[in-house]
């Protein structure tokens, strides 16, 4: 079989916007795997990379979530307020370092240590953005601000700390619909709460 890269020829490449990220429209030709080369046209969204992390409170089997309005959530019928693990883009910075400043700002949380547990492309099909996933434990000696986010990048969050049975709940509930999030909640249960 052919290494990928000798599967895929570029036709052309267009910007389709550049305003908040990166919208382009790419022609390629793709060798399928009966030898026969097809044209195909795809849209590409892209945004950078992120980083996602689940902060835990083993013994008191809790969790520290984030509550915040998700416009393209309020536009597909969803009230828009999800519940999210604490996330955000790299912006040039290794993912440990980002996702560090993030959980501060957001939740006010200081880690100093935090665990990569996996990677994952979120939305494949027409987004280019690959998320790096954490844990981390807290406790009360952790929390050394009120967080919220940054009001000049139009965040408004709260701060939610949850039982954790009462999170995985909230999933079954449908009031946790972030993929993220439930990601990232059930390698909690098969990995920390098990």
């Amino acid at each position: 079989m052919h290494k990928t890269a000798e599967r895929v020829r570029v036709i052309d490449s267009q910007v389709l916007s550049n305003d908040w990220y990166l919208l382009k429209k790419t022609t390629f030709d793709f060798l399928r795997a009966d030898g026969s080369w097809q044209r195909q046209h795809r849209e590409t969204y892209d945004r950078g990379n992120g980083a996602a992390l689940l902060l835990y409170n083993r013994q008191q089997r809790s969790v520290v979530l984030t509550r915040q309005f998700r416009f393209p959530a309020y536009v597909n019928g969803h009230h828009g307020m999800l519940i999210e693990a604490p996330a955000g883009l790299l912006d040039q910075a290794t993912p440990e370092q980002r996702i560090r400043a993030e959980v501060e700002e957001e939740t006010g949380y200081r880690l100093s240590a935090v665990s990569k547990v996996f990677e994952a492309f979120m939305s494949p099909g027409s987004v280019t953005e690959k998320l790096f996933f954490f844990m981390a434990e807290y406790d009360a000696a952790s929390k050394v601000g009120d967080g919220g986010g940054l009001a000049e990048e139009g965040e408004d969050i709260e701060v939610l700390e949850l039982p954790f049975e009462q999170a995985m709940a909230m999933i079954a509930r449908g009031e946790i619909v972030d993929g993220k999030t439930i990601m990232l909640l059930q390698y909690a249960a098969l990995h920390v709460f098990a």
